[in-house]
């Protein structure tokens, strides 16, 4: 009698030890999920430095450039008068679009000649801003070549037009919105970057004093 009563619970409990044994390898069948490896002190500063990005980076601030090693002494003259004032000097922007004066203004009265400082090629002449303006590339002066600029000029030249040393480009034009009194604002660049054009001018050339006119001796007449 207790025989039949074991093999009647053997009997119950095999369906569900046999599920459990075929359970068994589904389970280990499974892929095993293994946790992400921690980011590396480099990129977790790559993603720190990502997330605090938003759109193009601001321009680097533009040391001022070495005029010695960026610009030759080729110029043979002043563009205007023999020894001009220097109203305002040239003061470089900190950065690419930062404020500044791009060049120096020079004194000279309307209608003053305005001239080539050194031989070139006439790379525009015309208006810009209701202003008249001249350029001149600057011949042996590299790839691209240094490039003067010259406003308010009402230009006598074309564009392509070579130019020689002392050649006049223009006369100069009132202008009042710029200089208190009137002025040719000169300007100097080598492709985009704006240079000190008097870097152009020879140390013989730019300390020169004025010339000046002195008396004429005359013999003493004898009594």
């Amino acid at each position: 009698m207790r025989a039949k009563r074991y093999v009647r619970t053997w009997l119950e409990l095999l369906p569900g030890i046999t599920a459990a044994a075929l359970a068994v390898p589904a389970v280990s069948a499974m892929p095993a999920v293994h946790a992400a490896p921690a980011p590396s002190p480099v990129a977790l500063a790559a993603r720190t430095s990502s997330s605090r990005t938003n759109g193009p980076a601001p321009p680097v601030p533009a040391e001022p450039p070495d005029a010695d090693a960026q610009v030759p002494a080729v110029a043979r003259l002043w563009p205007v008068g023999t020894r001009p004032s220097v109203l305002r000097a040239w003061q470089p922007p900190a950065t690419p679009y930062g404020r500044g004066h791009r060049g120096v203004d020079l004194a000279a009265a309307p209608g003053a000649p305005v001239r080539s400082v050194a031989p070139g090629r006439v790379s525009f002449a015309g208006r810009v801003a209701g202003r008249g303006a001249v350029a001149v590339e600057l011949a042996g002066t590299g790839d691209p070549p240094l490039r003067t600029t010259f406003t308010p000029v009402r230009a006598t030249v074309r564009k392509g037009d070579e130019v020689a040393a002392g050649e006049v480009l223009g006369t100069l034009e009132a202008d009042g919105s710029h200089c208190p009194t009137s002025c040719l604002h000169w300007g100097l660049l080598r492709d985009r970057t704006y240079l000190d054009p008097l870097s152009l001018l020879p140390s013989w050339l730019l300390h020169r004093a004025p010339s000046r006119l002195l008396p004429v001796p005359t013999a003493r007449r004898q009594p």
